[in-house]
């Protein structure tokens, strides 16, 4: 039994919830799939994979034996690719992750000159707000704002700043006036934004001289969605507060209008991906492609 095929299998089969799929993706048989599994799994003494006829899932086992063949695997191309007689185009599967926001207004409409430039690229992009186990999840790398904690088993490479912006529509502001301070804020309402990890609405924060400030605003409407948080704001529900990168279209647009200009807090963007010997190409490739994507989109606007 070659080794290295099997974990490929077999971390396609994963990848693929199936072993039909799989043998698709591979070309061979299903039962060559099935083959390789059983002998795998007869090798190494466990039971890698639960099978029903309506249901392929992973055992416990089964996947922590994934996650270690996804870094051997990472750790050979990486390193194959390190050697100029060896380069070549990132090639296979890459999942990545970012916020539905980041995802929807920046990344996916520059998308297709990445995908061009890589043609052998299988890519799963996962938008989603919420914090995952990079790891766990099977991510090849995420997109994180904020700051990010240090840890042994991750990676976070910077690709750029960016800060939020306090907003309003002309019809909020001939109600209510245009907000210019801290204590202004106190008698503006705001559309709230629910995290659902805390179960509240997020705090706003400023960037003072003595540090950071955090302002609790008053909420007549609270929505978990990031379109229509900035729909509420352009409709006079309430001040909102947008990320630089979201917000520049209503601004020439005029849909919505700059408040409390003087103060801001910004945060990075970062490139996150598991901790390897070596940096695997395609996670290479993708960093460098955003930073100039992300970087030329900041010039843009």
């Amino acid at each position: 039994m070659d080794k290295l095929e099997s974990m490929q299998v077999y971390v396609c089969v994963v990848d693929a919830h199936g072993f039909a799929r799989a043998a698709e993706v591979l070309g061979v048989p299903r039962s060559t799939v099935s083959r390789v599994i059983k002998t795998l799994e007869s090798w190494l003494g466990i039971q890698l994979l639960q099978r029903t006829t309506r249901k392929l899932s992973v055992t416990a086992e089964g996947r922590r034996y994934y996650e270690e063949c996804k870094r051997v695997l990472a750790d050979i191309a990486a390193m194959e690719s390190s050697f100029p007689g060896r380069a070549a185009q990132p090639k296979g599967r890459f999942k990545v992750g970012m916020p539905q926001s980041l995802a929807r207004h920046c990344i996916i409409p520059m998308l297709p000159e990445f995908l061009q430039q890589y043609p052998d690229l299988e890519m799963t992009l996962c938008s989603s707000d919420s914090v995952e186990d990079i790891i766990q999840q099977g991510y090849d790398c995420v997109i994180r704002t904020g700051r990010i904690d240090d840890s042994t088993t991750l990676v976070a490479r910077p690709l750029g700043r960016f800060n939020w912006v306090i907003a309003a529509s002309p019809t909020w502001i001939d109600r209510h006036g245009r907000p210019e301070s801290l204590d202004d804020l106190q008698h503006h309402h705001a559309v709230g934004y629910l995290n659902h990890r805390t179960g509240r609405t997020t705090d706003w924060f400023f960037t003072l001289d003595e540090g950071d400030y955090a302002v609790r605003m008053q909420e007549t409407l609270i929505v978990d969605d990031t379109d229509a948080y900035i729909q509420a704001g352009i409709e006079g529900l309430g001040l909102i507060r947008v990320a630089s990168y979201l917000i520049a279209p209503y601004l020439q647009s005029g849909a919505l209008v700059t408040c409390v200009d003087h103060l801001s807090y910004d945060l990075p963007l970062s490139l996150v991906y598991p901790q390897n010997s070596y940096l695997p190409p395609a996670v290479r490739a993708f960093y460098d492609w955003c930073g100039r994507a992300l970087g030329q989109q900041g010039r843009q606007r």
